[in-house]
């Protein structure tokens, strides 16, 4: 029996070792890896079991997309929905969230002079689609500017509603600034002004717990590709019952004209867009599994575990460039983003943010990481992710490179 115990005891400490979990994900071993938050890094058995979903839709493909499919998709809508609290006739897979708001955009009935309120802290590419769909509506895309460090999140995004605002979009975790905005009062203001609500939590699930029943918005997106470690391409946007008749995918397809009763028009729409690959979205319950028991506390440790290994990595960055956070620390989940000094004033080669330094810091020291952008060139930061497979000497690593490269010291 002490011996059964003592074996436990070992096992426990070897899987919670990061140097032993980062065994478990398929990313390079001679790179220090920072920028989870980015694409996300899909675990072996996770991307052994997408694997073999693939090897299944290729030997019998009819059999798979003709006779199994709706089913396959019920049953990982079922479990995504047990993980995130929401009813699973309420959502449906898409490839990522940035689809997903696109569709939520794209469902909602604008009048000429209508707004949709949002802020400076928003990611860049749903900028762009906010502005092309409200542009053909004759609508207005207000981008209500919001100053780091925080303060009082609620009232200073708030103050830009106005009589004309018609739907309210938020991040729920901004991507470049790394925060964690207060969207549950801001949308319970919403709703009590009849303001449509569209939320990006494209880095929610697995990052901070999410009830989407408890949290009530009209629209949800989000990824299930990095937090929740599933393989790249598995999005899902939730949508609130009464608005579901306006949302309908890109391509309409077979299930637009269905008679089938015991689904939704919604889901039979969704379910099939025409031929293509929905294994990614199968592995969702696989993903949930797999990082639900790295840690004998289940999710509710690997969260808090990751928080706090941000914290730490936030302090160390911090002290290292003499800098200040831009957010109090209640704001912050496994993401964490530090000012560095100012880079070159120059026009960037990517709009995926690539900085000099960034190429610098991964051929010179062997680190990813993102160096964003903000508010605009020269003004940049450095934003850390924190998973399973990293420990504070990362950070301490970064830190050092940092600080050479940036002090020249």
């Amino acid at each position: 029996m002490h011996r059964v115990r003592w074996l436990l005891l070992l096992y426990s400490a070897l899987v919670t070792d990061p140097a032993q979990l980062r065994h478990e994900f398929l990313l390079d071993p001679d790179v220090v890896f920072l920028n989870h938050g980015s694409y996300g890094a899909c675990p072996r058995p996770v991307f052994e079991r997408y694997q073999e979903w693939q090897l299944e839709l290729e030997r019998r493909p009819v059999e798979f997309l003709g006779r199994r499919l709706d089913t396959l998709l019920a049953e990982a809508r079922a479990a995504f929905g047990e993980y995130v609290n929401a009813d699973p006739d309420d959502l449906v897979f898409v490839q990522n969230a940035t689809a997903g708001v696109n569709l939520a955009a794209r469902a909602v009935a604008f009048q000429p002079g209508d707004e949709v309120l949002s802020t400076s802290l928003e990611y860049g590419a749903l900028d762009l689609a906010w502005t092309h769909i409200c542009g053909r509506a004759r609508a207005r895309y207000v981008r209500m500017p919001v100053t780091l460090p925080l303060r009082d999140a609620v009232d200073e995004i708030w103050n830009g509603v106005s009589e004309r605002t018609r739907v309210l979009f938020l991040s729920h975790v901004t991507s470049e600034t790394a925060v964690q905005l207060p969207i549950e009062e801001l949308c319970a203001r919403a709703r009590e002004r009849g303001i449509t609500t569209v939320i990006d939590g494209a880095h929610v699930p697995g990052h901070i717990p999410l009830d989407l029943r408890a949290l009530d918005v009209d629209y949800y997106a989000g990824n299930c590709h990095k937090w929740l470690c599933a393989p790249k391409g598995a999005g899902f946007l939730h949508v609130r019952r009464e608005r579901q008749g306006g949302v309908r995918p890109v391509v309409i397809s077979h299930g637009a004209n269905s008679p089938r009763t015991d689904r939704s028009r919604l889901l039979l729409e969704f379910d099939w867009t025409g031929s293509h690959d929905p294994t990614a979205y199968l592995c969702v319950p696989e993903a949930i599994r797999f990082l639900g028991g790295l840690l004998p506390g289940g999710w509710p440790e690997l969260m808090a575990r990751n928080r706090q290994l941000a914290l730490e990595a936030r302090r160390i960055l911090c002290d290292a460039l003499d800098a200040m956070p831009p957010a109090p620390e209640e704001m912050v989940g496994a993401l964490a983003a530090v000012p560095l000094p100012d880079g070159a004033d120059a026009p960037l080669r990517s709009p995926l943010y690539v900085d000099p330094l960034q190429d610098v810091l991964l051929e010179r020291y062997r680190i990813e990481v993102p160096i964003v952008p903000w508010p605009a060139p020269p003004k940049r930061l450095v934003r850390v992710s924190c998973q399973a497979y990293n420990a504070r000497d990362d950070y301490e690593r970064l830190a050092t490179a940092l600080r050479e490269l940036t002090r020249g010291g």
